[in-house]
Formats: C-alpha cells, structure tokens, sequence
C-alpha cells in the first residue's frame, strides 16, 4: 500500500512537490508516460494495486487554446480521468486532492470570487475542468479540491520562461493588460499542499470538510502588470524589452479567457491557516533559481 500517489510527476506542480514533500515520506510518483490518464483501464488498475492512502493528480491538460480543437482529450484528461480517481478513492478510504482552475468562472464583475460562485467558463478547457470538479464531486470520495491560477515556474512552459525567451528575441513586447489575476509560483502552490497532506497524514488538525478551496498567491496584477515586474525583478541581469499594454481584443486567442480571475482564498485561510505569499514575493523566489 502506497502512502501517496503523485499523477502528473514531471509537471511544474509535480516536480516541486517532489522536492518539498519530506524524505521520509512514502511517495509513487508517476509521469504521463507511466500513468496515461487517458487509459480509464490502466489508471483503475494502478490506484488498485498501489491502494494508497492520498492520490494527489498534478496532472491536467493545460493547453487552454488547443483546447478548442481537442475538446475530447482534454475532457479525457481533465474530467474523465478525475472522476475516475474519485471512484477508486472511495472504497480505498482515500483521500483525492485535486487542482483545478479560476478559468471555471467568466470573468464577470470586479470582486474576487468565492467557492460559492456560479461557475461558467468560457472556454473548453474551463468546461472540462469544471466538469472535473463536478465528477469528483460525485463519486462521494474524500476530497479536496484547490482552484489557482496562472500556475508558472522556472521550469516547464509558462507565462514567465515565455517572457524571457521573447525579451531576449525582440524589442518590443505587446503584453494583454485587461485581464486580472493572481500569478501564482508551482513552488508556493506545492508548499501549501505539503502542508495540509502532512495534516492529513497526521490526522490531527483535518480541514472541517472536503470540498473546493481556492489557493493562489495572494494579490494580483494583470498580464502586463506580470511581465512588467519580472523584468524589474530580474534589473541589470537581462535586457528589458519595451513593453507595451494591449486590450484582449487586440490580441485574439482560440479560447476565450476571462477579464476577472482574482479568487477570494479566505475560506483557505480560515479553514486550514494556510496563505500563501504575494505573487510578487514568489516571483523573487522563482527568479532567484534562474
């Protein structure tokens, strides 16, 4: 019997988390090529014969625009594969702690929004992962369910190795400045999950209920806002491109995003004593390991 299974080991979550989860801790951790979630037979079969006691799915697909195009793989990975750990979980007695994502909302409003708020998402990628959510749900397994948001880190492809890598290629960047959110670092995100998957383990100090919780760092900014503060933080180490601010309509994508993806992270807090750093502290920390 494993004590955690790790889904998704070579992504950005799951490679920090290998990192801060303590050495003594019983961990399999798998990568897509060992646990393909798109298999529904292969998966059952893996959390059968490893019969852990935490299934932890860093795994999604996260290809927001290519989405639109494969809205069956992505339903594949993000909502069947999801409901099926539920159901595996359950006669187990395991606990399921799953990511999913503020793209659930659209971006309606100016304030952050609660777990109590009516999702609706925009795009593929938000219905597939709300249809993860609701799959989970169902299943009537433990399970927690943490929403974040703009999930970068020094590894992997993200909005900030993007940004290096076109600042070294170009003058000029013209960077959406009309959609709002909380960046928030794999590292801060993986640090918070060790912290309440060492509670669990302990049994000591349990969240009051399973259910959804929004985690992302705290503040926010917009895109621009974003590449604006990784060249300051980064200074005379590389050369800053112009930055220019743009609206979202001059900038068409496939799917469409949402204007406000600020979440409101208190019911965290209040349940679990647990927040994370600002999003501009974690960058400093992201960049430092550059």
């Amino acid at each position: 019997m494993a004590g955690i299974l790790l889904l998704g080991s070579t992504g950005q979550l799951g490679v920090e988390l290998q990192r801060l989860l303590p050495e003594e801790t019983e961990i399999l951790a798998l990568s897509r090529q060992e646990a393909d979630l798109t298999d529904c037979d292969a998966l059952r079969s893996i959390i059968r014969k490893t019969r852990p006691r935490f299934i932890v799915n860093a795994a999604a697909y996260t290809a927001v625009d290519r989405a639109e195009s494969e809205p069956g793989l992505a339903r594949s990975v993000n909502a069947v594969a999801p409901a099926i750990m539920a159901e595996e979980a359950r006669p187990l007695n395991a606990w399921l702690l799953h990511f999913s994502t503020d793209y659930v909302f659209d971006g309606s409003g100016t304030r952050p929004w609660t777990e109590s708020d009516l999702p609706n998402p925009l795009s593929a990628y938000g219905r597939t992962k709300l249809e993860g959510e609701q799959g989970i749900a169902s299943a009537g397994c433990r399970h927690l369910i943490f929403r974040t948001s703009w999930v970068y880190a020094s590894h992997g492809n993200n909005f900030l190795r993007t940004i290096l890598r076109l600042g070294r290629e170009r003058e000029r960047l013209s960077i959406v400045d009309d959609q709002t959110g909380s960046p928030t670092s794999a590292k801060e995100l993986a640090r918070a999950t060790a912290r309440v998957l060492e509670r669990l383990q302990d049994g000591q100090s349990l969240p009051p209920e399973p259910g959804i919780y929004h985690m992302t760092c705290s503040g926010s900014t917009t895109w621009f806002g974003f590449a604006r503060e990784i060249f300051a933080t980064l200074g005379a180490r590389a050369r800053a491109p112009e930055l220019l601010p743009i609206s979202t309509e001059q900038y068409p994508t496939p799917a469409c995003r949402p204007r406000n993806s600020v979440l409101d992270c208190d019911k965290l807090e209040r349940a679990m004593s647990i927040r994370l750093a600002s999003w501009q502290n974690a960058l400093k920390e992201v960049i430092a390991e550059l």
